[in-house]
């Protein structure tokens, strides 16, 4: 994920922060400090880490739950509005779909009975008084951990509660109407989320208004985009007509081609036809932006860690490439030898004229 980088990694996973998480830290600071000086603005910071720690934690209840169904998660990314596990995918079976859902709020739940059986008081009327400041700082954390877990509940997309409703309809229907239904309830929450948040002039609601639409639209073009990747081959999105450059070849022959063809990438082929690498548009367009001549070779910019596919490859296993962050796929003949790229975009107009 962009403007995000790595902390390190934790059980085999790459634990990220995005910088706006650092935004939140920095404001929930600063409106404490305003309020009670450097012990208010502490003692926020102080809970709203170990709020983060916990969300961690849930998303770790996600990515080890998956391990046990051989879904890897590369990362694990922190957000201002929570946590994001990356998982390499979600599993078909509903009983494990259940499984690698509710085990994250369950972390959260094992959290609170843990606070509370350490003597954390954790009073009804605590919700309306909640602060990130003020007496029982166990008991708050108790209570937002209990929170997460009914929050997460919800039976809408993208709440691990929507991927517990999808798999429970895909017992009845198929994957794409059940995630269609459950991404529709999403929808309904978010809009419910938005008025609250005008209602009352709450930004944080607005927010996360905004993540849960968009993050059920998503949810369910994937799904559907992937029932038709079932039914294709990568020959079928190969882009077969194409332009070239070979290692020796200029920035300045480069920045040509671009200019005079709409390809935004360009394979980097030697004289054997050996594929070696491509050059990306936005490579091209950072190196051209340094100090330095336009008639050094392409060679220095290429991306040479580019997957190869063969022609027969299911096109879902070039969806689960792109998913990793390549920007192209170089599909090889059953010789190994270059026929062809996919990217994105054709991915994409594929799917378009397939009705999806």
């Amino acid at each position: 994920m962009g403007w995000s980088f790595s902390i390190g990694r934790l059980f085999g996973s790459e634990l990220r922060v995005h910088v706006t998480f650092f935004l939140l830290l920095a404001w929930i600071g600063y409106v404490a400090y305003a309020d009670g000086g450097w012990p208010a603005a502490l003692e926020n910071v102080v809970f709203v880490l170990a709020l983060f720690a916990c969300v961690v934690a849930h998303e770790f209840g996600h990515a080890l739950t998956a391990r046990r169904y051989g879904i890897k998660t590369p990362d694990i990314t922190l957000l201002p509005i929570g946590g994001l596990a990356r998982l390499e995918r979600m599993p078909e079976k509903p009983a494990h779909e259940i499984l690698v859902a509710i085990a994250g709020p369950m972390v959260n739940v094992a959290i609170w009975a843990i606070l509370m059986l350490a003597g954390a008081e954790m009073t009804f009327d605590i919700a309306g008084e909640m602060d990130l400041s003020g007496p029982g700082f166990f008991g708050r954390l108790a209570f937002v951990n209990l929170f997460l877990a009914l929050f997460n509940l919800i039976p809408a997309f993208p709440m691990d509660g929507g991927r517990v409703f999808r798999a429970l309809l895909s017992l009845v229907t198929d994957r794409v109407k059940a995630t269609r239904m459950a991404a529709m309830a999403g929808q309904i929450v978010a809009f419910l989320f938005g008025f609250a948040g005008l209602s009352t002039g709450n930004p944080m609601l607005i927010l996360i208004a905004v993540f849960v639409f968009v993050a059920a639209n998503a949810e369910s073009q994937d799904v559907a985009m992937r029932a038709v990747a079932r039914q294709l081959s990568a020959r079928d999105a190969t882009i077969t007509s194409y332009e070239s450059l070979t290692p020796g070849d200029t920035l300045q022959a480069a920045a040509s081609a671009l200019v005079h063809t709409t390809q935004h990438e360009f394979p980097v082929i030697d004289t054997d036809g050996i594929f070696l690498g491509f050059v990306t548009r936005n490579a091209l367009f950072s190196a051209l932006a340094q100090e330095g001549p336009r008639s050094r070779p392409v060679s220095e910019i290429m991306d040479t860690k580019i997957p190869h596919l063969t022609l027969n490859a299911r096109l879902e296993k070039v969806l689960d490439v792109f998913y990793k962050g390549a920007p192209a796929v170089a599909v090889t003949d059953s010789k190994g030898n270059m026929v062809g790229y996919i990217t994105r975009e054709n991915v994409g107009e594929l799917m378009v004229i397939n009705g999806r």
